[in-house]
């Protein structure tokens, strides 16, 4: 994990299904309900959530509003392509996994 911080971090490519990530009004959520909107849409568990934001912070990325932008682009680089809007499949990252796909959104 890089050890700079990177407050203000933003995807590269944060566009899909979603429009432009950063226009985004789920962004300004209170916590519980930001999570709540992105286990609808990714069948997320709270665990995989917490690990994913945990893991940005400790690389760096520490503003909240781009951690979630962070969060969301790589909820979209990390799920099935054909995943249609409110048909979430939980996505499976198998025992390390989540880490190693972490690391490669982020290369």
């Amino acid at each position: 994990m890089q050890k700079e911080r990177h407050s203000h971090l933003s995807p590269g490519k944060a566009w899909r299904r979603h429009g432009r990530l950063e226009e985004m009004e789920h962004l300004n959520l209170p916590d519980r309900m930001f999570f709540h909107w992105c286990q609808q849409q990714y069948a997320l568990n709270r665990g995989v959530y917490n690990t994913i934001d945990n893991w940005f912070h400790a690389y760096g990325i520490i503003d909240i509003l781009y951690r979630r932008i962070n969060l969301l682009a790589f909820l979209e680089y990390a799920s099935a392509p054909e995943q249609a809007i409110g048909q979430a499949k939980p996505i499976k990252f198998g025992k390390g996994g989540l880490t190693k796909k972490l690391q490669d959104f982020m290369s």
